[in-house]
């Protein structure tokens, strides 16, 4: 599990070691760690060059303790001073009598560039003189490290809305921040340095945590044990709707799944196992629904969201059930029974009456707070909220899963999920990641440089996803 803090509970965390340590220790402490993280990134210290790139307070100290370091190490070392009246003095002294040279540019020879602009009490775009020394940097494609975050990136929302670092590798101390996750950092390496942090409201599942949770049959299971999942997806119009939504239900567990809707004769032609009837009338005894996927906003379609939503079973609306509930909010106003909601920004919009905008998380809040329903916003990054509890947030890395009918798929993969007992934000979170990462070996299938994929691909590779995590 990765937990994420704001910058107030990083910098409260940060007081009682501060007051039990020597004056800089913890700041010493933090750049020895960011020193090994660079020379890993260099692959060999003795030779090579690197130039920090220095701002004013304890970020920029952290980037000239760094690089004295690595100069010790027989590393060449150079400073561009963005404001050299208020540089760190002792980091500075230090790489001065280390040998440190200070520079008006970073050196085109550079190998290495360290980002010590702004840390977490930053905001805002990069200033005109930092963005002309990494447009230089950038031009001469020399990789980036940054110190605790890209500077010029919000630290809460990781919206950069103006000149920014793009680093290659992002190196951050005591606890993760919202901008791992939400923004562009490369790759991001966590120092322990000493702070204590407990658990936070905003955290993120890894495989471990997936596996933990995910629905395994054990020797007394059977078919109905395992969970039925009740599927109301598709039409006439959208026939590979429900057979997407579907089948990922059936590939997500060993349990059942029953269909109900006009495309029942396409979906058992794709998926012989499921037990398919016309309508939910019909449909049998399910464990959850997922409702919505292709399944038009007429009349008939509205009946059969507002079916699933009467029962006392949990239930997850996408798509099409979206739009209908975006103009009868009243549907799960009182609903006790598990839902989600898994929307893109143009349904989010429809929802809430405003696109999510860049804080992304706070918006996702607000609507599941406001529903009283979990509500997973889709996108490169996931947000996964519940009403008066954690946020969970899911980072796929790319983009593969931004394709048609892809959403379907998750749909299916959260009902199984719900079916199966799991708790809203937790089936949410989980089908999440596994959809993702189901995304990202559909497009490096069969060999490792990444192709465009599409929904029907994503689903065939469910179950190697699960394989990789199980």
């Amino acid at each position: 599990m990765r937990y994420f803090y704001s910058a107030d509970a990083i910098r409260d965390a940060e007081a009682p070691v501060l007051a039990s340590l020597p004056d800089g220790a913890l700041m010493r402490r933090a750049a020895f760690g960011l020193a090994t993280a660079i020379a890993r990134e260099l692959g060999a210290v003795a030779g090579r060059t690197v130039c920090a790139v220095v701002g004013s307070g304890d970020n920029g100290g952290d980037a000239l303790w760094a690089a004295t370091f690595l100069r010790r190490r027989g590393a060449g070392a150079s400073a561009v001073l963005l404001d050299p009246e208020r540089a760190h003095r002792k980091a500075l002294a230090a790489f001065r009598r280390a040998g440190g040279r200070i520079v008006e540019m970073v050196p085109h020879t550079t190998d290495l560039v360290i980002d010590g602009v702004v840390g977490i009490s930053g905001s805002g775009p990069l200033r005109p003189g930092a963005a002309a020394v990494f447009d230089e940097v950038a031009r001469a494609g020399i990789p980036v490290v940054a110190v605790d975050l890209p500077s010029g990136v919000d630290v809460h929302t990781g919206v950069a809305d103006g000149p920014h670092v793009a680093p290659a590798l992002t190196v951050t101390f005591g606890g993760l921040k919202p901008v791992h996750a939400l923004g562009d950092c490369g790759r991001v390496e966590l120092v322990d340095i000493g702070l204590g942090l407990g658990h936070s409201d905003m955290l993120a599942f890894d495989a471990a945590d997936v596996a933990a949770r995910w629905p395994v049959p054990g020797p007394t299971d059977d078919k109905y044990t395992q969970g039925v999942t009740g599927v109301m997806a598709g039409s006439s119009t959208y026939p590979g709707a429900a057979i997407l939504c579907t089948g990922a239900a059936v590939a997500a567990t060993s349990g059942m799944v029953r269909f109900a809707g006009t495309a029942a004769a396409e979906v058992v032609s794709h998926w012989p196992e499921v037990i398919a009837t016309l309508g939910h009338a019909t449909a049998g005894r399910v464990q959850a629904w997922a409702v919505g996927p292709g399944l038009g906003t007429d009349e008939t379609a509205a009946a059969a969201l507002v079916f699933a939503l009467e029962t006392d079973l949990p239930v997850i609306v996408d798509a099409d059930g979206l739009t209908i509930l975006s103009a009868h909010p009243e549907l799960v106003a009182d609903r006790t029974a598990p839902t989600v909601l898994t929307p893109h920004a143009g349904e989010f919009a429809r929802l809430a009456g405003a696109p999510p905008g860049d804080d992304r998380v706070a918006a996702t809040r607000r609507l599941a707070d406001r529903l009283g329903v979990t509500v997973l916003l889709k996108g490169n990054v996931t947000v996964v909220a519940e009403p008066g509890g954690p946020v969970r947030l899911n980072a796929a890395g790319n983009s593969w899963a931004a394709t048609a009918g892809s959403g379907d798929v998750l749909s299916g993969v959260i009902g199984a999920l719900l079916a199966a007992g799991l708790p809203p934000g937790e089936a949410a979170a989980a089908a999440a990641f596994v959809h993702a990462r189901a995304a990202d070996l559909s497009a490096r299938d069969p060999g490792p440089a990444a192709a465009p994929t599409s929904a029907s691909r994503i689903l065939a590779h469910l179950r190697p996803a699960l394989a990789s995590i199980l």
